[in-house]
């Protein structure tokens, strides 16, 4: 019983209280949070407190919400009411703690749910690898010496931990899918716009997107129709009408048109992450390959603007206080500073243009696939590594396969691919804007075939 829905179950049945689930997360995180460093906040009274509630409300007949008890984290960019909301930042940490709650921690709350507390990141979200010189480094579960991924690091490592069964994180240019990958969970990135980030500390802001790490896909679609619907508090957040997916998610998908992506999304990867493609291919009788055209230019545009819009974001610290940052993020803005602003003005004309194109290739699939990540997860620290006799950059590298598709906004779940005796890789399921519940589907089955697993 460790996925979300099960949990909720059990409370709502009285096999289990919400204070013990409470207790037990409580106990997992104090036991082994140590050396994976995952949590930089736990909210032990008010998760006690939350949960003792829900018993009551159990109790006294009352509907205690589809999460009932379920224990879960948020990356420390959201808001939590009496935390100081840190994005991974020495320097926020001297903000006043948040009067309210983020948008979606709060549905989360309503829903039943029972926080427990926030988790590690990169600096400002931006970075693969959570290696954070401020708050140490999250180290992923299945191998200490190994990266957990970034910048959602702390959101991925949790819930593979098996300390929490979710967690919310952040997206700018793969921050929720390449940490899913690396530590073999599921990491959905729903459409640009499609969830609220009222109470989300930015990054790039017409890039951030938000979504959860869970165990299993019917966890993702829960949480994910839950956090549906309009807000206010967030421009971007799209008005249109909340589809619930969870109803539909064992429907039969043999209509779906799904291809494989090729060309761009075939270079720059190991083998074994080539050969994790072809087994969810494999899966679902997939012989269909598909182009998406310029990809390699939309990961070029996608780092002019990110690094243009962050930088101007964090300008007036970054003059006054370059000191505060870590040194690998501060670089990282201060180079984007420099950036002429007519590379900033082309990169998004050209967004406009290979948008475009990606909803012609959709005229003709509905579901393509790719791998998340080029390589496992590397060692801690790591720089470099030979892929095709070349010396590569780590760091950059591991978003070489999500970058072109944020860069759009497009919806994204990475699948959990497990390989006995080796780590874990990922498969990303890819759709044409709002078509969540097809994504979710695909992944439905290829999770009852046994091809995609948390283990």
């Amino acid at each position: 019983m460790n996925d979300a829905v099960s949990i909720a179950k059990a409370i709502r049945k009285g096999e289990v209280t919400a204070l013990e689930v409470t207790q037990a997360a409580l106990a997992r995180i104090a036991a082994q949070d140590a050396e994976l460093n995952c949590f930089t906040a736990v909210t032990e009274e008010t998760a006690l407190a939350d949960a003792a509630r829900i018993d009551r409300e159990i109790a006294a007949g009352n509907e205690p919400g589809l999460l009932a008890g379920v224990p879960f984290a948020v990356k420390n960019l959201f808001d939590v009411a009496g935390l100081t909301t840190l994005a991974g930042a020495k320097i926020n940490a001297e903000n006043p703690p948040a009067s309210a709650d983020a948008t979606a921690v709060a549905k989360l709350k309503q829903a039943g749910a029972v926080l427990v507390g926030t988790l590690n990141m990169d600096e400002y979200a931006y970075g693969f690898v959570t290696e954070n010189s401020h708050y140490g480094v999250t180290r992923n579960p299945h191998d200490l010496q190994l990266v957990a991924g970034g910048s959602s690091g702390g959101s991925a490592a949790a819930v593979a931990a098996g300390l929490v069964p979710l967690t919310l994180g952040s997206d700018t240019n793969g921050s929720i899918r390449v940490p899913a990958a690396l530590c073999g969970v599921y990491g959905f990135k729903p459409t640009y716009g499609r969830l609220s980030r009222a109470g989300v500390a930015l990054f790039s802001s017409s890039f951030d997107h938000i979504g959860p790490f869970a165990r299993s896909v019917a966890d993702i679609a829960t949480i994910f129709d839950i956090l549906q619907g309009e807000d206010d508090r967030d421009p971007i957040c799209t008005k249109r009408p909340v589809n619930l997916t969870l109803p539909q998610l064992h429907q039969d998908i043999s209509h779906i048109r799904i291809a494989v992506a090729d060309d761009y999304f075939q270079k720059g990867a190991t083998l074994e992450a080539l050969a994790a493609v072809q087994q969810v291919a494999d899966a679902l009788n997939v012989t269909n390959y598909v182009t998406l055209p310029e990809a390699h230019r939309a990961r070029a545009a996608a780092f002019v603007i990110t690094a243009s819009e962050g930088a101007n974001l964090h300008l007036d610290k970054l003059r006054t206080r370059p000191q505060d940052f870590d040194p690998a993020t501060r670089d990282r803005f201060l180079a984007g500073a420099l950036i002429p602003s007519s590379w900033y003005i082309q990169a998004q004309r050209f967004r406009r243009w290979y948008r475009d194109r990606i909803s012609e290739v959709f005229q003709n699939v509905d579901i393509i696939l790719a791998p998340t990540t080029p390589i496992p997860a590397p060692l801690i620290g790591q720089q470099t590594m030979i892929l095709d006799g070349e010396e590569i950059l780590v760091r950059p590298h591991l978003g070489l396969f999500t970058q072109p598709l944020s860069f759009i906004g497009l919806p994204v779940l990475s699948l959990p691919i497990q390989r006995p005796n080796n780590l874990p890789l990922g498969v990303q399921l890819i759709a044409a804007p709002y078509n969540e519940a097809l994504i979710l589907q695909v992944a439905a089955i290829l999770e009852a075939k046994g091809v995609v697993s948390c283990g």
